[in-house]
């Protein structure tokens, strides 16, 4: 069975490795009436005899009835001895196949732990949320709320995000700029970004913290990454009634709007430069499959960004505490809002292999990468079932164009749309939406200006006309 390894996507996810599911045996079946049928044979097989072999010059030479009464109690003793660990490992191996089909064959409950509660309540929270309309500040901060076990301050949360967009709508009303013009929000959006932030090197995939990749984090240090800066964007974007989206590229993140020319633009905040589309397929991960399937560089709408924060919560949880029901029930929500989501569906796939390899030892197949050993499976209809599932997630991240984009390609891929070359195509990108603009604005001015002088060319008309009627009504008196 190959190994395959990958970062998990775009979210600046921590790197994971998880082995390629073979396919299923492909021998006939048996239909056992209970587990046991097999079990007994696993634990018999499994168990070693710890009665020594008998000498045959020390037989012949102790001829003795009593020498000979002293060894065959011994040997009894060794027997009882063997038999009695063979029927305790017995029941510790039919003890735990009792708990994994009690369970529905999971993984063990982590729910016990100190500070699970937060995660089960931000799961409440979302689910209460309308998927079609809702503040993703709100959403968000529930995500990020519950991996600090609900001690963050909402309020102070909010009031960051409020301060920066006033602060910008401000300033574009002092530079004269139109604050109802979506285009010249975004702007003034991008230009604070590539100001304000900065791009935080130090554990950039949350590896050791994953407070790395949160927004909460940005606002107060001034640095993040692919997933905490375009998240800060589309929540200070909201509070400016500005319309923006996430878009997806392998292993990134990055924001879309759409200028007034009806044009997608693609804003790049890790290094704070305008992106074509041909710029992001340069990094060579991105696959025909992948962009027929909507996975990548497409604007995510409110339920599609609604299924990502339900990924973060359960990659907030793995990282915090690891797998069991929880993360499977999460991404499952996540899929039901956006069945294509490649961060969610390889979150999945890492749940479904975790899950079957557990059950796996649980039933005594050690190795499940010695297809011989595998073969055991199908003596437990339960677990053969939970590895056709697991199957059937790997194939469905590879049909929907998965690649797998080694160390430091990612960084290089980063570094290479910062260089010179494209940061001159980002400012001559930048360069026409501002004439665009200005164009616009100019064209706005002058029909605003027709629009008064139309006006006052009426009102001048009714007052005239007005003045006649006094001036005909006083010659009939």
């Amino acid at each position: 069975m190959r190994k395959v390894y990958f970062s998990v996507l775009f979210l600046c996810v921590n790197s994971i490795g998880f082995s390629q599911i073979p396919n299923l045996p492909t021998i006939q079946s048996p239909v056992p009436n209970t587990f046991q049928n097999y079990s007994d044979k696993m634990v018999l097989n499994s168990s070693k005899s710890n009665i020594p072999a008998v000498p045959q010059n020390y037989i012949n030479s102790r001829s003795s009835s009593i020498d000979k009464q002293n060894w065959e109690m011994q040997q009894r003793d060794f027997k009882k001895v063997e038999e009695e660990q063979l029927e305790n490992e017995k029941k510790e191996y039919y003890g735990r196949i009792n708990v994994l089909e009690s369970s529905g064959y999971n993984l063990p409950s982590l729910s016990s732990k100190s500070g699970t509660t937060a995660y089960y309540d931000a799961y409440s929270k979302l689910s209460a949320i309308d998927s079609d309309n809702y503040s993703l500040t709100e959403a968000n901060f529930i995500v990020e709320n519950a991996y600090y076990d609900n001690k963050l301050n909402f309020s102070q949360f909010k009031s960051g995000i409020s301060k920066t967009a006033n602060q910008l709508l401000q300033k574009m009303k002092s530079e004269k700029l139109d604050t109802g013009d979506n285009t010249m929000k975004n702007i003034a959006l991008f230009k604070h970004f590539s100001k304000s932030f900065k791009y935080d090197f130090n554990d950039y995939m949350g590896k050791k913290d994953w407070s790395k990749m949160f927004a909460s984090k940005l606002l107060k240090t001034g640095t993040g990454q692919c997933h905490s800066m375009p998240l800060l964007y589309l929540m200070v974007a909201e509070a400016m009634n500005a319309d923006a989206s996430l878009a997806m590229a392998p292993n990134h993140t990055y924001i879309r709007f759409m200028d007034d020319e009806n044009q997608w633009q693609n804003v790049e905040l890790t290094n704070g430069i305008f992106t074509t589309n041909s710029m992001i397929l340069e990094s060579g991960y991105i696959g025909s499959e992948a962009l027929q399937s909507n996975v990548y560089m497409n604007s995510l709408t409110k339920k599609e960004l609604i299924s990502q924060l339900y990924a973060d919560l359960a990659n907030g949880y793995i990282h915090k505490y690891g797998m069991d029901e929880f993360v499977g029930k999460t991404l499952d929500k996540a899929l039901e809002f956006y069945p294509n989501n490649m961060y969610a569906n390889l979150l999945k796939s890492m749940y479904q292999q975790a899950r079957f390899e557990y059950v796996a030892e649980t039933i005594g197949i050690k190795n499940v990468e010695n297809p011989e050993e595998l073969q055991n499976i199908r003596y437990f209809p339960k677990a053969a079932e939970l590895l056709k599932e697991t199957k059937a997630q790997f194939d469905k991240i590879d049909q929907l164009g998965f690649k797998f984009m080694p160390d430091g390609a990612y960084s290089e891929w980063l570094n290479n749309m910062g260089r010179e070359a494209n940061r001159q195509e980002s400012e001559a990108i930048a360069e026409r939406i501002k004439q665009m603009n200005a164009e616009r604005q100019k064209k706005k001015k002058e029909e605003n200006l027709k629009r008064s002088q139309e006006e006052k060319r009426k009102e001048q008309e009714k007052k005239r006309e007005e003045e006649e009627k006094r001036r005909l009504f006083y010659l009939k008196t």
